[in-house]
């Protein structure tokens, strides 16, 4: 899978919840493994530590211990060294790193002083916890997103600031004007996602950020080439519901790179591999069906089921779709040629 965070992780979580239905732990000596290609791009130093938001989202939320009422964070936080932080003007005041979730970045910021890599220290930090799920940063560069932004109260009219001030203070109320990833030229897929990409049964696009979490994934070099020469089919999940995001704030980052905030118009965006794009199948919610005949139109496997996560149970069922969707897209690709993704006969199975 590709994936940012906090949507992304309940989807991640799904399909873990999915693939443990489909093939349950030693029955017919099959069991799924999933690994997750996450977004970096929204990392940054801060207080003299490395923060992963995403990476953290996914690695909480899997193991069970992230605050699911804020969605984000470590269940049962306190905030006294940020109170603390703030009482000596470091670090930002309206970017609070609870006292747990800095524990994770101090771990973090340790080994990389000691000369881990990124892929290394992720890694040891996925030791702590029984995750079910592999989880590899998209690479060790650090291509933390700046962002454009029309700023009336500068002389110049614009200015640069971080993606995370632009997201967690000011909302994404300053028009955006570009997004920029810093060291791309110089960054190289981590270690193990080419070859995760390329050896898989299917790839899943998350419904994250398309602009900037799957955007910078999509922007590391190596790995679009990646999804082009696998033979897994590639299906996305949209993130637009019925022409409104499921959550965040991607409305604000779509018109930047001129696409529609609709579930077709992401479609169009990520392309059909077929003629040079990302994907062979794209899941849309029941409430933009009417968009399945364009989508198809386009060389896409196209399917609307609904897409709202409230539950690990309609995430999982969604994750059932998608690799329901993934089995279509191969058998249009590759006639006759034997499924694997189709569920077992197990009992309540559909």
């Amino acid at each position: 899978m590709l994936a940012g965070g906090v949507g992304g992780s309940r989807f991640v979580r799904g399909v873990r919840e999915e693939c443990a239905r489909r093939w349950p732990d030693g029955e017919g000596g099959s069991e799924a493994s999933v690994t997750v290609v996450v977004n970096t791009g929204d990392d940054i130093w801060l207080a003299g530590v490395r923060l992963m938001p995403d990476f953290d989202s996914l690695l909480y939320s899997l193991a069970g211990v992230n605050d699911a009422e804020r969605g984000w964070g470590r269940a049962g936080e306190t905030e006294r060294v940020a109170a603390e932080l703030r009482e000596w003007g470091v670090g930002w005041p309206w970017f609070t790193l609870g006292d747990l979730d800095l524990g994770t970045h101090l771990a973090r910021t340790a080994w990389l002083r000691e000369g881990a890599t990124v892929s290394e220290v992720a890694e040891r930090l996925q030791r702590r916890w029984p995750l079910g799920v592999r989880l590899l940063p998209a690479t060790d560069t650090e291509v933390d997103t700046w962002v454009d932004v029309a700023d009336p109260d500068v002389p110049e009219g614009a200015r640069a600031m971080h993606f995370q001030e632009w997201w967690t203070r000011y909302r994404a109320a300053l028009p955006a004007l570009a997004f920029r990833q810093r060291n791309l030229r110089a960054a190289q897929p981590a270690p193990g996602v080419v070859e995760a990409i390329v050896g898989s049964d299917v790839v899943l696009v998350a419904p994250s950020n398309p602009v900037v979490s799957i955007g910078t994934i999509l922007s590391v070099p190596g790995i679009r080439e990646a999804l082009a020469e696998t033979h897994a089919p590639v299906v996305g999940v949209s993130p637009i519901i019925g022409g409104r995001v499921v959550r965040g704030m991607a409305d604000a980052c779509l018109p930047v790179i001129g696409v529609e905030t609709t579930a077709e118009a992401v479609g169009r965006h990520y392309g059909a591999r077929s003629s040079g794009g990302l994907l062979d199948g794209w899941l849309v919610d029941e409430a933009d069906a009417a968009s399945l005949a364009s989508l198809a139109s386009l060389g896409l496997a196209a399917a609307s089921v609904p897409l709202w996560m409230r539950d690990l149970g309609t995430s999982a069922d969604l994750a059932g779709a998608a690799l329901d969707l993934a089995g279509r897209a191969r058998r249009s690709a590759a006639p006759g040629r034997p499924e694997p993704l189709d569920r077992p006969d197990v009992p309540g199975a559909t």
